[in-house]
């Protein structure tokens, strides 16, 4: 009777620690979303399904992320907001479909004569970095990176001089529709997706955006003029963010495995802007397309229109209270000016 009640004991043990040790067995990965509004051929939209791979790799199958490309979670303007609600865990998307809600960031993309999609892509980050917006503290941040410069396209009508773009309707959002409302056309305010269609149909005569979009989103197929506004050149900052309540749930060992690969990404967008630049030019000529180009003279001209965007910029920002709004824009000035020798 003795040895059956040992036996029993032992057994009721073992049965205890299956009990205590099964949920931990069964857990299985930590599972993510990824909601992006770029389409699943676009160079930017690999970088972030190889983000998500890498994660996976490096973590040794401890994170699963589900990404969703095309706007197939939360659409692009709903993006941040969806991962604040937790609609996606993470999300990429464009600060400025918000429009004002990002204040100290937007500041990045005014028309400072953006050179390359690597130095915007750093500017964006240093930005981040130095000046820690509290627009952007409700979500953790991945990363920033932004586009190369973005220069006039439109679909029939070249445009020589800023005579030429007077009452044309042109899609621009956020710093593009205040670009081209300083150089004479009407902004239509529309996000990139719905760009091809409004090209097609007549509702905008062109827009303001990186050569990238003509390959990437196949607008030589619908544009036949480039204007190398490079003067009055801006830029588009980009975010990837997380949800800020799954982001302090993760382990700390896979939160720093995440940092350390952002750190790699940011500088595979930027090159990756810069690269699909080149194959959008090539699109846009192969498709018949031409590209004009600004003497001196006609190109200071641009720059002097859109000059009082930033000075404006300034004055909104403080009234927002960002006291040091003129450093910000200083210190963007700087490190273009720097970054791009």
């Amino acid at each position: 009777m003795k040895k059956v009640l040992i036996c029993a004991f032992v057994l009721l043990i073992g049965v205890a620690f299956f009990l205590c040790s099964a949920p931990q067995a069964q857990a299985g990965p930590i599972k993510l979303t990824y909601s992006n509004f770029f389409p699943p051929t676009h160079i930017q939209s690999k970088l972030a399904e190889a983000w998500c791979r890498e994660v996976e790799k490096r973590t040794n199958g401890r994170v699963r992320i589900e990404y969703y490309p095309g706007q197939t979670l939360t659409k692009a303007r709903q993006c941040y907001d969806g991962v604040v609600s937790g609609m996606s865990d993470i999300g990429f998307s464009v600060l400025a479909y918000t429009r004002g809600r990002f204040p100290v960031m937007s500041a990045v993309d005014l028309p400072l004569g953006y050179t390359s999609g690597r130095v915007a892509t750093q500017i964006a980050n240093a930005v981040y970095r130095k000046f820690k917006p509290k627009e952007l503290m409700d979500t953790q941040v991945m990363y920033l990176h932004a586009h190369g410069p973005g220069i006039l396209h439109t679909k029939d009508k070249p445009v020589r001089k800023l005579e030429d773009l007077k009452g044309m309707k042109m899609r621009g959002h956020g710093t593009s529709a205040l670009v081209l409302k300083a150089l004479g056309a009407t902004p239509v305010p529309k996000p990139m997706p719905e760009l091809y269609q409004m090209l097609q149909k007549g509702v905008v005569e062109g827009a303001l955006y990186p050569y990238e979009v003509n390959k990437g989103w196949r607008m030589a197929e619908v544009v036949k003029y480039a204007t190398g506004s490079y003067a009055a050149a801006y830029t588009t900052t980009f975010f990837v963010v997380m949800n800020k309540n799954k982001w302090n749930a993760l382990p700390s060992d896979i939160q720093k495995i995440i940092m350390d690969i952002n750190e790699e990404w940011i500088n595979k967008h930027g090159a990756a802007w810069d690269t699909s630049d080149i194959d959008g030019v090539r699109a846009l000529l192969e498709n018949g397309g031409q590209i004009i180009g600004l003497d001196k003279k006609e190109a200071a001209r641009w720059r002097k229109a859109v000059a009082p965007i930033a000075d404006k910029y300034v004055a909104d920002a403080k009234k927002k209270g960002i006291a040091n709004a003129q450093e910000i824009v200083d210190f963007i000035r700087d490190m273009l000016a720097k970054l791009s020798k």
